[in-house]
């Protein structure tokens, strides 16, 4: 079968180091680090170096602690008692092994008042130079301190989740079940550092980029700002990320060029920028930093005025790759309606999506919502007992099953019950909120630890719309294209998605020259078929960005115009777009 899939692939040309290109200062390695910070401190009496969560603290505090001979403080031992914080977090926690509730801490509430005052003073009253490294060293010394941000996207944080490797905030947790990690960090840790975050962009000195363990490095102010600007007003791409899944596929690893001693991939998350990195390419040297910083620092140049009110800081669009080509079914999902988002998890809009069929082997189906007929209580009572491990669930018994073909899209607002089913690559549209599935069935398998995947049957009978039945998928969730415009050339259809929700997709074919407006908010788009492509600014407000078959790419909302056409292997030839934007 792989051979197969092998024979039937395109040559590779996607880029998975993505950067924005800009002169700056940034140098390496801790020896070069370190003085380069000493050499702007000067005279100064205090140095903050803060960390996001995730970092590898005890290599930087050994860096600094050895750079400037001196004993650092750590803010961990400023911090309340981790029983404390463990107690001050629960409600935020709860006891669900998936899912909690969105934090109302802030972190000033993780640090004991007494520790903190004297540690200040101690600070102020020092003969010598105080360093202070860690979450929220600002707030242990003055307005006018040197700050250093070590930051961390959340992509790698996870990873260091998985080799349990790293501290949450003020708590040892590293022992911790990876998914409980994980959602320490979802619902409280990356919230309270963001929002600390935001509020220290205009003090930052210089930006610490340690990523790669033991290769650390560093830009100033001005380049840190000059690549964030030269970001937001150019067509860009986030750095994709790829991960194996226990139904993943081979498809990924020919089309983007991936290892192929690997067992699969099933996931591409190519344009998530919560969890994302930007690479800013200085001067040949990589920086790599979250993409979130683009969202918190640019959002309304980004999102769109009308979106960011929407919004805020929150970036709503999120595309990404489910590969089952030589793979097998995804599990049957349902994702939570708004109305039980916001109670249940304190989210203000749920998980709506789509599938978009960028490829299709033989046998290639969907399943998405129910048949007609069906008894709800029959199939919730099988899907426990399945999950008891009494019987097998019959899926076909009780949901659609559509074979799926190549550029076919499937809508799938939230409650809707679905998966996409093997030999399917699908480009996944949906609104940002990454966590919320609920697991009805998984085919009796276990997930890539040797164990059980959680199943979330009680959760997901709370939010399935009974009414998604057969004659409602074909009326309103399937393949609904049509045509809104045309040119020499090209032509440009209307693809959804439902009415219940906030994102438009546009799906382009073209051969010759299309223009666009991103029409006041952030425009999203993929390059579904044809080798290259290239955008255009209508009055050179931007340099010509290429982009390959398959990359996502974001047009920030304050470019407008620009223009897409077929480029160097695909010039003269035909290729095809899927642009989703929010609507008004």
């Amino acid at each position: 079968m792989y051979e197969q899939i092998k024979h039937a692939m395109r040559k590779a040309n996607y880029d998975k180091y993505p950067a924005t290109r800009i002169s700056g200062n940034i140098c390496q390695g801790w020896d070069n680090i370190i003085a380069g910070i000493k050499a702007a401190l000067g005279d100064a009496k205090c140095l903050a170096v803060e960390l996001y969560t995730g970092v590898y603290e005890d290599e930087v505090i050994k860096a600094f602690s050895d750079g400037f001979a001196t004993e650092v403080v750590n803010t961990r031992d400023l911090m309340k008692p981790e029983p404390e914080i463990v107690a001050m977090t629960e409600r935020f926690m709860t006891g669900d092994v998936l899912f909690g509730y969105v934090t109302a801490l802030r972190l000033a509430d993780y640090f004991d008042p007494d520790r903190l005052g004297r540690a200040k003073e101690a600070v102020l009253s020092a003969p010598g130079l105080s360093v202070v490294v860690g979450t929220g060293a600002s707030l242990v010394v003055p307005q006018d301190a040197m700050v250093v941000y070590v930051d961390m996207a959340r992509w790698e944080i996870q990873q260091r989740f998985r080799r349990h490797e790293v501290k949450a905030l003020g708590v040892d947790n590293r022992s911790d079940a990876v998914s409980v990690q994980y959602k320490r960090g979802y619902f409280n840790d990356w919230r309270i550092c963001d929002i600390h975050k935001d509020s220290l962009f205009q003090r930052v000195a210089f930006w610490i980029d340690t990523h790669i363990a033991g290769s650390p490095k560093m830009i100033d102010r001005d380049t840190f700002f000059k690549g964030i600007d030269a970001t937001v007003k150019t067509p860009f791409r986030v750095v994709p990320f790829f991960d194996p899944a226990p139904w993943g596929g081979q498809w990924m690893k020919e089309v983007c060029d991936l290892d192929r001693s690997q067992a699969n991939f099933g996931w591409c998350f190519d344009c998530v920028p919560e969890e994302n990195s930007l690479y800013f390419e200085v001067d040949g040297v990589r920086f790599e930093l979250p993409s979130v910083d683009l969202v918190l620092l640019r959002s309304k140049e980004l999102l769109g005025e009308p979106v960011e009110a929407r919004f805020g800081k929150d970036f709503p669009i999120r595309f990404d790759f489910l590969d089952t080509m030589g793979g097998g079914n995804l599990s049957l999902q349902v994702h939570p309606t708004t109305q039980f988002i916001r109670e249940s998890f304190g989210m203000p809009y749920t998980q709506d999506e789509s599938y978009y069929l960028m490829d299709a082997g033989e046998g290639a189906h969907v399943y998405i919502g129910l048949k007609t007929g069906i008894n709800p209580d029959d199939m919730i009572e099988d899907l426990r007992k399945a999950q008891a491990g009494e019987i097998v669930f019959d899926a076909e018994k009780y949901v659609n099953n559509i074979p799926a073909r190549k550029h076919d899209h499937f809508l799938i607002p939230g409650g809707t019950v679905h998966c996409s089913g093997a030999e399917s690559m699908v480009l996944e549209i949906s609104s940002t909120p990454n966590l919320f599935t609920f697991k009805l069935w998984d085919w009796q398998r276990l997930g890539l630890d040797g164990k059980p995947r959680p199943i979330n049957v009680e959760r997901g009978s709370h939010v399935i719309n009974w009414a998604r039945n057969t004659e409602y998928v074909e009326a309103n969730l399937h393949n609904h294209f049509s045509e809104v415009a045309s040119g020499e050339g090209w032509r440009e259809e209307r693809t959804g998605l439902h009415p219940n929700e906030f994102i438009e997709t546009r799906r382009h074919t073209f051969t010759s020259k299309v223009h666009h407006n991103t029409g006041g908010s952030v425009n999203v788009l993929n390059l579904v078929d044809g080798e290259e492509a290239v955008v255009e600014s209508p009055t050179g407000a931007f340099a010509p960005f290429v982009v390959h078959y398959a990359e996502t790419f974001i047009i920030p909302a304050s470019v407008g115009d620009y223009t897409i056409r077929p480029y160097g292997l695909s010039d003269g030839k035909e290729c095809m777009t899927v642009k989703a934007y929010v609507r008004f």
